[in-house]
C-alpha cells in the first residue's frame, strides 16, 4: 500500500497541469526575453554605439525599412505569446510550427559578422526554445482539447 501511494504521488508530479497553450506562450515569452537582452547586451560591445550613431548596423543602413523589419522580427514572437493562448487548437498547432521554423534562420543570421560568446550562447538557447515550440506543437493531440476549449 505504501508503494502504491508513493507511485501515485510520483505520477501526479510527473504530469503537468499547465496547458499546452500556456507552455507555448511561456516558450515564446522566454524567446522574446533572450532576443531583447541580446540586443541590449550588444550595446555593451566596444564601438557598437558609435557604429549605430553613424547610421549602420553591421553593413545595413539604419533606415525606416530596417527598423520596421527589426520590429517585425521582435513583434512576431511577442504576438505569438498571445496567439498561443488565443487561437483554436488546430490553427494554433500549425501557426506555432510554421512561425517557429521560420524564425530559426533569422536567429542564426544574427551571428553574421562579429559573434561573441554571449551571442553564441544566446543563439543556442533561442534555437532550443524554437525547437521545443516545434516539438510541443508537433506532438499536440488537439482533438480532445478542442472539445474542452472555452471561447475567450
Amino acid at each position: 500500500m505504501f508503494m502504491h501511494t508513493n507511485q501515485a504521488a510520483t505520477n501526479s508530479h510527473e504530469q503537468s497541469n499547465v496547458s499546452l497553450k500556456v507552455k507555448l506562450a511561456l516558450l515564446w515569452t522566454s524567446l522574446l526575453f533572450i532576443i531583447l537582452y541580446l540586443d541590449y547586451f550588444h550595446l555593451y560591445m566596444p564601438g557598437k554605439i558609435a557604429e549605430i550613431q553613424t547610421g549602420k548596423v553591421i553593413v545595413f543602413a539604419i533606415t525606416q525599412g530596417f527598423l520596421l523589419i527589426a520590429l517585425a522580427l521582435v513583434g512576431i514572437p511577442a504576438l505569438m505569446i498571445f496567439l498561443s493562448v488565443a487561437l483554436p487548437a488546430k490553427a494554433n498547432r500549425l501557426v506555432n510550427i510554421i512561425v517557429a521554423a521560420l524564425n530559426i534562420p533569422f536567429i542564426l543570421f544574427n551571428l553574421a559578422g562579429e559573434a561573441w560568446t554571449h551571442m553564441l550562447f544566446g543563439t543556442v538557447v533561442q534555437v532550443l526554445l524554437l525547437c521545443l515550440i516545434i516539438l510541443y506543437a508537433w506532438k499536440w493531440h488537439y482533438v480532445d482539447q478542442e472539445k474542452n476549449e472555452k471561447p475567450l
